[in-house]
């Protein structure tokens, strides 16, 4: 599809996240901050899963993969945010803008499936600990990522082949810093119904199946957990399933508050505080919240940094 032909306009303004001038050097410096945090802690724990070999069970697997989608989808969105603080105007071209809505809409929907999937590796290994070896084998982890990525793709398509289809006629000041679907329907001068029934269908099922999915599988680890006798049982068995249970809290409920709900209710620029969080702030808490409070990921980079030094 020809891209240019669906639009009179060629490119777009991002206003960015704040209009205030005094507050956008200091912005810039915390936000680089934290794409540094957030590349180093992904690549990071990347590398040392990809490496250490003892490293390679399915949660494991799965963590690579949410790593790899948090850096992937940090780097679709803090660069331009970070060129927006210190450059004017802040345009965008209309294909670049299609494709970053492309790629930030995959890599959620990635990241939607992910914690799932990792929600249910939590259950079978608490719940049915016997069976574990079999139920995610291998192969099994093999499917389920390809389900998460094809999952993530389609989604993205439906709401960029969507957005494809609306005309952009004189309006081009995107109210955001990134070319997101709710700012974007905003601009068209055609009918966005069609558009708007596809958000809540997708984000519906991308917020609701992988929601119910989780506290389903969360109850069962719940009970199972209460039934251990020993403390020590117990409180191991938690510490395994906090970190993933304050990610997906921070995740989907951000994500729910950004897109659940009618326009009249939330302006865009409460929106687009909500959307930080997500879009920025969480890729930068996984790897810090999931891999540097884990024993065994402690005990790997310890190793790793000691043959360096001795070496």
């Amino acid at each position: 599809m020809d891209m240019e032909n669906s639009s009179l306009v060629t490119e777009f303004i991002l206003v960015g996240l704040t209009k205030y001038s005094e507050i956008q050097l200091p912005l810039f410096f915390l936000f680089l901050g934290i794409y540094i945090v957030t590349v180093a802690g992904n690549v990071g724990l990347v590398t040392l899963i990809g490496l250490n070999s003892h490293l390679h069970t399915p949660m494991y697997y799965f963590l690579f993969n949410l790593s790899f989608i948090d850096l992937c989808y940090s780097s679709v969105i803090t660069p331009k945010l970070l060129v927006n603080f210190v450059s004017e105007p802040n345009t965008i071209s209309y294909a670049a803008c299609m494709t970053q809505l492309f790629f930030y809409c995959f890599f959620v929907s990635a990241e939607c499936y992910v914690l799932t999937v990792m929600a249910y590796d939590r259950y079978v290994a608490i719940c049915k600990p016997l069976l574990y070896t079999v139920t995610m084998s291998p192969q099994v982890c093999s499917l389920l990522a390809v389900i998460v990525y094809v999952g993530a793709f389609i989604g993205a398509w439906a709401h960029t082949g969507c957005m494809l289809r609306l005309t952009f006629c004189d309006a081009n000041t995107i109210n955001h810093y990134m070319c997101d679907i709710l700012p974007l329907l905003e601009l068209s001068c055609t009918s966005t119904h069609v558009n708007e029934l596809v958000v809540l269908i997708v984000v519906g099922f991308d917020v609701g199946v992988p929601s119910l999915t989780i506290i389903v599988s969360y109850t069962f680890i719940l009970a199972s957990i209460l039934r251990i006798r020993s403390t020590e049982g117990r409180s191991k068995a938690f510490s395994t399933c906090s970190s993933h249970i304050i990610v997906v809290s921070v995740f989907f409920g951000s994500g729910a508050f950004m897109y659940l709900h009618p326009s009249s209710v939330l302006s865009m620029d409460q929106g687009k505080v909500s959307t930080v969080f997500y879009t920025i702030v969480v890729p930068m808490l996984n790897p810090l919240i999931y891999s540097f409070r884990n024993k065994e990921v402690k005990v790997a980079l310890k190793k790793r940094l000691s043959r360096k030094i001795f070496s």
